[in-house]
């Protein structure tokens, strides 16, 4: 006996029910083509053993690295879904335009407690399958659900301490993102800003700078720029920004919720563009910076 489902994505299941056994297990295996991925899946039970075969289209990915704003990941499906349209020859639903419509307003996750301000910061940055017919909802609250599976690791217990909410934390690892490429860097960065709120000094983090008022990375931060008076300067406003300035990995987050055990209150970076020289001596930062090129 054949059994035929056709199912919403667009895949089709067909089961063959023969002669049966009295145990009931199943055995799973796949093959793909080019545009489908076949999946056979034989189950034994007390009235016969069904083998179904499932036919279903090729997935597609999108790619979000740790980092990204909303509008970068705005801009990557807009790529992405050009791809798939020339590729796979299909035209699917995602969009710039619908991704930055679905993730405008601010969304707290079901595993988020506090008052946000925005959706930045709970995009979870990750690969995301997605077939023709997904949508931007449905592309943003799988970003959302990643977010809760890799918040509920985080323990909060020292931040708490510090007298610092979930959402600082957040706010946190998105700068330690911004700031980090060496993983061994991201405690030692959430140090400083540690140390930094504790002693009331501004955090002079540019990359809340550069996100508050949209500059490039690889533009120079102009003096006017320095001087706004924009909620994301922390050169000049003490305290964090009003937001996250990015959607951080679980790393990072795991560094905003338990920094090292330093006194550093400066860092700059080396000349190798990768790592950072750390210190708790204004001097020394600024003898460092001014020997590398990096003073006024």
């Amino acid at each position: 006996m054949l059994v035929l489902v056709l199912g919403g994505l667009g895949w089709l299941a067909v089961a063959a029910i023969g002669g049966g056994r009295s145990s009931d297990q199943a055995a799973q295996t796949s093959t793909r083509s080019n545009t489908l991925v076949y999946r056979t899946v034989t189950r034994t039970t007390a009235t016969g053993t069904v083998v179904t075969v499932i036919a279903m289209p090729k997935p597609f990915h999108v790619v979000f690295p740790e980092g990204f704003t909303r509008k970068q990941m705005a801009e990557r499906v807009a790529v992405v879904a050009k791809i798939a349209a020339s590729k796979g020859k299909v035209r699917p639903r995602l969009s710039r335009a619908g991704y930055l419509a679905a993730t405008s307003k601010p969304r707290v996750p079901p595993c988020f407690r506090n008052n946000v301000k925005s959706i930045e910061g709970f995009l979870f940055p990750a690969t995301y399958e997605f077939f023709k017919e997904t949508t931007s909802a449905q592309l943003a609250q799988d970003q959302l659900d990643a977010f809760c599976e890799n918040w509920k690791q985080i323990d909060l217990g020292y931040a708490r301490s510090k007298n610092l909410t979930p959402y600082d934390v957040l706010i946190i690892a998105s700068m330690v993102e911004k700031e980090t490429l060496s993983p061994d860097e991201r405690a030692l960065v959430s140090a400083v800003i540690y140390n930094r709120l504790h002693a009331g000094m501004p955090l002079g983090i540019d990359a809340t700078l550069r996100y508050g008022l949209d500059i490039p990375p690889t533009q120079s931060i102009l003096q006017s720029q320095l001087d706004s008076n924009s909620p994301y300067n922390t050169r000049k406003r003490r305290g964090l920004p009003p937001t996250p300035i990015a959607s951080p990995g679980l790393a990072s987050m795991q560094a905003a919720a338990h920094p090292a055990k330093v006194k550093y209150l400066y860092f700059v970076r080396r000349p190798d563009k990768k790592h950072h020289f750390f210190t708790a001596s204004y001097q020394a930062f600024q003898k460092y910076a001014a020997a590398h090129g990096y003073g006024p």
